[in-house]
């Protein structure tokens, strides 16, 4: 019995440990959890939807209206006539009423199928705007998972420093002892190891900084935590053509805002049609009750026209901001068009430039290493200075840190690219 409860309480410890600590984790799980559970992601899933009931509210101009009413009227004397003096009741002072009608507008010059059409090019661009922001949040996780093991790596560069400070702190003290150097030895030592404990501590501060992003990133909780694959890479065809250049079709934010200047050419449209009449038509029955008349309930059927004469320059006004609202959409599209250029032009020059450090700083880690290795020989056998030991240790700290920020800033630089030319 004991042990069938100890069992049961390390299945729940490991339960709860996994929620805090899984497997390894890898880029493409990060990207789909993140288009899944996504906070911003959720909220702007609405927008698309609210867009969607927008059309149906336009749509149902095409159908008639149907309406209803009904209701008791007491009056303080009923409506009379007179005839040759005589004052005659027409109607009871008190009476129930009721009504049923149904209009239907048969043609209003384009109105109600700009304001349709309006309707669905914003549900484009509401969907287009949505999958741009799921392209920027991509973006954002690919750069917090690369950030994350950046900062491993410069903190494995950071951790092996120390280790070298403290073993050379070791040797100057025994140095001191020995009576063959200083106590400034000793002190430099000392000074140079604990400016490489904060910078470990830093390091390590940034890592955990950069999961909580992730963490937000992909709706996960606050303390998960997992191994990342540090084979993960950027894949993907970053070499550029025309089409890239001028139509920029693969951009989801610029085709938004291209279905907002259609939307906008709409709107004009409607706006237009305010200036001409309107067709109509409308069935009615009417019941009043009335004991003085024969017909309480009437049957009535109109087609007519309704022409707006003046309404306070409403119409005129609603045709410029009409206008003035696309020349604002053109503009801003022109606008998202040059920066995504500049984007391109950017991200490709970044990506160039990363790969060129990488191959620079492999070398220079070779270099630094041997510089190390020299310095460290004529210290031992006291040719060369405790400064000397010192500067090659953080030559060589620096020549990794150098090339594991160029490594991921080629990985960023690639997927900021690929998202420029919309292709993430």
């Amino acid at each position: 019995m004991n042990c069938h409860r100890v069992s049961l309480l390390c299945l729940l410890f490991l339960s709860v440990a996994t929620h805090a600590w899984s497997g390894t984790l890898t880029l493409q799980e990060c990207l789909q959890k993140a288009d899944s559970n996504n906070p911003v992601l959720k909220r702007s899933a609405w927008d698309t939807r609210i867009a969607q009931e927008n059309v149906r509210q336009t749509s149902a101009a095409y159908f008639p209206r149907i309406d209803s009413q009904a209701g008791y009227t007491m009056q303080l004397e009923p409506q009379a006539v007179i005839i040759n003096g005589i004052t005659a009741d027409t109607q009871d002072a008190d009476f129930k009423f009721a009504g049923l009608s149904a209009s239907y507008t048969i043609y209003d010059f384009g109105r109600r199928a700009a304001r349709k059409q309006q309707a669905v090019a914003l549900v484009d661009a509401s969907a287009q705007s949505f999958e741009a922001l799921k392209n920027d949040t991509s973006l954002q996780v690919i750069q917090a998972y690369f950030g994350i093991l950046e900062s491993g790596k410069l903190i494995q560069a950071a951790d092996e420093e120390v280790v070298q400070v403290e073993q050379h702190r070791r040797e100057a003290q025994v140095l001191f002892e020995e009576g063959v150097v200083t106590r400034n030895d000793v002190l430099q030592a000392d000074v140079r190891l604990a400016a490489a404990r904060q910078k470990l501590l830093s390091l390590k501060n940034q890592r955990e900084n950069i999961w909580l992003l992730l963490n937000f990133l992909t709706g996960s909780p606050a303390d998960f935590r997992s191994a990342l694959d540090e084979a993960s890479v950027i894949a993907g065809n970053t070499t550029g053509d025309a089409n890239d250049r001028t139509g920029l079709s693969g951009r989801h934010d610029i085709l938004a805002l291209r279905h907002r200047v259609t939307a906008s050419n709409f709107q004009i449209d409607e706006s237009r049609g305010n200036f001409f009449p309107e067709i109509y038509t409308r069935v009615a029955l009417d019941y009043v009750q009335n004991d003085k008349v024969r017909e309480q309930a009437i049957m009535s059927g109109t087609i007519g026209i309704k022409f707006n004469l003046f309404d306070g320059y409403a119409s005129t006004s609603a045709r410029e901001l009409a206008l003035q609202n696309r020349s604002r959409n053109q503009d801003s599209l022109r606008l998202a068009e040059q920066q995504a250029r500049l984007e391109i032009d950017t991200a490709r020059n970044d990506v160039a430039v990363a790969k060129e450090r990488i191959s620079v700083a492999e070398a220079a880690i070779r270099q630094s290493e041997e510089n190390l290795r020299i310095n460290r020989e004529r210290y031992h056998e006291r040719v060369g200075t405790a400064t000397e030991v010192l500067d090659a240790q953080t030559l060589v700290t620096q020549a990794k840190t150098d090339y594991y920020r160029a490594f991921y800033d080629h990985q960023t630089a690639t997927a900021r690219l690929l998202k420029a030319l919309g292709r993430l």
